[in-house]
This record gives structure tokens, sequence and C-alpha cells, in this order.
């Protein structure tokens, strides 16, 4: 038997001297055209339950169109990070909390020490690796991780640069953005690109803050648990403006703003042909050229 509820977020609008309207969980008014079956006994089924309601044709065909559309779920939903592993590398501040989160969306949660211990985790499916950085990223420190995407492991980030806060895009699969891909993007959005370089390089003066607080790492663990949730699920969210795989978020700590930037792998450059020596090029220079004109020429190219 049919126990159909209406989905989270869902619900029944009803005008004065009017029909039923469903409110869907992303906002919209949408009209129900309920042909020969009565909408108080719809909205009884999708509402109160089974019970005592009746039961038709008409009606359970108006209930599993419900279903197929999202706007009715027949059964109770789980945690939506069930089934998943999370380990997590970085200062606790936003990790502790991003752990709090994770664990109550359903997630199961480990903490991986080293840079070796998330090699180790390559090819693990249903796994996903979250680095929290409290400050700049050391060069190097994420280049073994970046590989993650290309064996099926879930890789997300965030590092703090002064008073902002970057969380990159997730990556879960060959293609997706890694962390070296936007740095790239970020270089090559920027006129300051070389004191931006400089400044990931370490060129800078000691860091001042401001630290992440209390309000401000739940926000940031908020954010990252989302994008958790978006690569669990296996699509965007209905009404998400970018993807979680190619969103470039960053939190301004001194006001919780946050903003949003679409960005995009780097494709591989095709490595450029090996210069032609002198010495090469004489090779195929036609005998009738004079020897002797070709040797001071190529024993200074060689030299």
């Amino acid at each position: 038997m049919n126990r159909s509820r209406l989905a989270p977020g869902a619900g029944f609008v009803t005008v004065p001297g009017g029909r039923p309207v469903l409110r869907t969980s992303a906002g919209e008014f949408l009209r129900i055209d309920t042909g020969r079956a009565d909408p108080v006994e719809l909205v009884n089924r999708l509402t109160a339950g089974e019970g005592e309601q009746a039961h038709s044709a008409e009606l359970d065909g108006l209930v599993a169109a419900f279903e197929e559309a999202g706007h009715a779920v027949t059964a109770p939903r789980r945690p939506p990070l069930t089934g998943r592993t999370i380990h997590l590398l970085g200062d606790p501040a936003l990790t502790e909390p991003l752990s709090r989160f994770a664990r109550a969306e359903g997630a199961e949660v480990h903490p991986a020490a080293t840079a070796d211990d998330v090699t180790a985790l390559a090819g693990r499916r249903n796994t996903a690796v979250v680095w929290c950085l409290d400050s700049p990223v050391p060069e190097g420190l994420w280049d073994a991780a970046d590989q993650l995407p290309a064996r099926h492991t879930a890789w997300l980030r965030c590092h703090r640069e002064g008073a902002h806060i970057w969380i990159e895009p997730l990556a879960a699969a060959p293609g997706d953005v890694t962390s070296a891909h936007v740095r790239l993007r970020r270089l090559a959005a920027t006129a300051a690109h070389r004191e931006l370089a400089a400044y990931w390089a370490g060129h800078r003066t000691p860091d001042t803050g401001p630290h992440p607080t209390e309000a401000s790492a739940a926000l940031v663990a908020a954010l990252l648990t989302a994008d958790l949730i978006a690569w669990a699920d296996g699509e965007p969210p209905r009404g998400a403006v970018l993807p979680a795989r190619r969103r470039l978020r960053r939190v301004d700590l001194r006001d919780l703003t946050v903003t949003e930037h679409p960005v995009l792998p780097v494709p591989e450059v095709a490595p450029l042909p090996a210069p032609t020596t002198r010495a090469t090029a004489n090779a195929r220079t036609p005998l009738t050229e004079t020897p002797k004109a070709r040797t001071p020429l190529t024993a200074k190219a060689n030299a």
C-alpha cells in the first residue's frame, strides 16, 4: 500500500474559495489538475497519510505523478551522507565543526594525519578527503591530493588568505577542478599575478588574522557540508546557480558575506616541440653549400 508523503519543504496552499496549489521545496507555486479525483482526498493522502483515506485509480495516479516529479516520497529520507566516508585534515578550528555537521548528516568521519594518509585513500569510492587550513596553502602541499579525483575519490578543500576563506570546488572524477587549476585561474584573472604568486610562495609579512570565530567556522563548515551533500546526491540541487564542482566560494570573515565565482578546469597543454639546434638544421642543409661557411656557426651554436 502506498505510504507517500509530501517531500520535505513542499506543502499545499489553498486560496480562500480556490483549489489547493502545491508549493514546491524550491518555493514555486504549481496548480494541480486533479481530473476526477477529489482535491481534498489528495491533500489528505499526502499530508495526513494513508489511514482510512479513500483510494481510486485517479488518486493513485496523481500520487505517482507527485513521486515522479520529486514532490512526494515513499519512505523516510535517510541522512544524505549515509554510506559515505569523510577523512579530515587541517586546523581544528575548521575541521571540528565540519566533523560534527558531517556526522549529523550520516557520514562516517575519520581523521587523516598526513599527506601520506591521503595518498593511500586514492581509488576508494564513496570516500571524500577534506583539507581545511587557517592559512595560505604552502606550495606543493596539495599536489598529491589533486590526484584523488582521477581515481574517483572526492577531494574538497578550503584555506584562509588574510580576511578571506576560499572554499574550492569539490572534485570527484577525472576532469574536475583541482587546487592547481584554481591557482592557475586566479593568477590569470588578476593583473597582480606576480604579487599573488609571491604571496603564495611565502614572501609576505607574518599573518595577522583574522582567524575564524565560532560563527564563521560554523558557516564555512556548513558550506563544505552542503558541497558534500551535493556530491552524495550526484547532481546539483534544483535552482542551484553553479554546481558544486564548478563553484569557487569566498567567505569574508569580517562580515560573513559569501560570494561565488564560476571556475573551470585547465586543460592539459601539449608539450612544445623540442627546439631545433643549429647542428640539426645543418644536417638538413643541401650539400651544395660550402662546409667551411657552416663550421664557425656550428661551433658557436654548440658553445
